[in-house]
């Protein structure tokens, strides 16, 4: 029997990127899967491509930041599923910039989405969780988030607030049979980092031991063992994927 068999999974930011590829493992897996991105059309996209594995999938265009859009999603959702029996708040943004260029609206998008949002997508499953005494939740936080880089106070200090909030959801679930664990990816391959050039690429990996940047399947693999049984006795950690850069 695969991994996730008829498990129900919600994962945000499954239209592109790390996202739609934790979606799409999961449905290989055997996981009906809810796809929520900003846009109905990338989130659309990656349901159509988990229908044609032959899982279920429902999209939903969301704005994490925003209460009421996540309560309203969150209720919709249990009322076509049932239930929820994992949570994946992969739902990110940058908006890079100097400590003094930074503007407070640039910091503000970036709280909001990365980590508000996180926040509020645990509130709204929460109770269901408690409920059934079940439940995987995986945030996909950052390196960054453990070790800090210029131009990104935003994006360093959202994803270490996601590392701090896993460990008190954490403490605050497990004894409900609920495991809240947190990804850590270093510099990987997809829309955000396509963006260097070749140059700043070359400077990167020589940072990172294994010697390459790692690729989305590398951050859904690792989404999997957090979700399957086989990571039933760990709660509150963070695992990072950064071929070697963190350690």
């Amino acid at each position: 029997m695969s991994q996730l068999e008829n498990k129900i999974a919600v994962v945000t930011g499954a239209g592109r990127g790390i996202g739609k590829a934790i979606a799409l493992k999961f449905a290989a897996e055997g996981a009906n899967v809810v796809c929520v991105s900003r846009t109905e059309a990338n989130s659309q996209k990656t349901a159509e491509e988990i229908q044609a594995l032959g899982r279920r999938a429902w999209a939903h265009a969301v704005d994490v930041g925003d209460a009421g859009s996540v309560e309203t999603c969150a209720k919709q959702i249990l009322a076509d599923c049932g239930q929820v029996d994992i949570l994946v708040n992969n739902a990110g943004v940058t908006r890079d910039g100097l400590l003094m260029r930074m503007s407070e609206d640039d910091w503000d998008t970036v709280l909001d989405t990365n980590l508000k949002g996180a926040f509020l997508l645990h509130k709204a499953f929460a109770r269901a969780f408690m409920k059934q005494r079940s439940g995987r939740v995986i945030n996909v936080a950052s390196v960054v988030g453990l070790m800090g880089n210029a131009g990104q106070c935003n994006y360093a200090a959202s994803k270490a607030g996601l590392i701090a909030l896993t460990k008190s959801i954490a403490k605050e679930l497990a004894s409900r049979g609920v495991n809240v664990n947190a990804l850590a990816p270093g510099f990987i391959d997809t829309d955000m980092t396509q963006a260097l050039n070749e140059q700043q690429r070359e400077e990167i990996q020589k940072n990172i031991p294994l010697g390459r940047l790692g690729s989305s399947e590398d951050i859904a693999n690792a989404a999997l063992f957090l979700a399957g049984p086989a990571s039933a006795y760990i709660t509150g950690q963070v695992l990072t994927v950064d071929g070697g850069m963190v350690m």
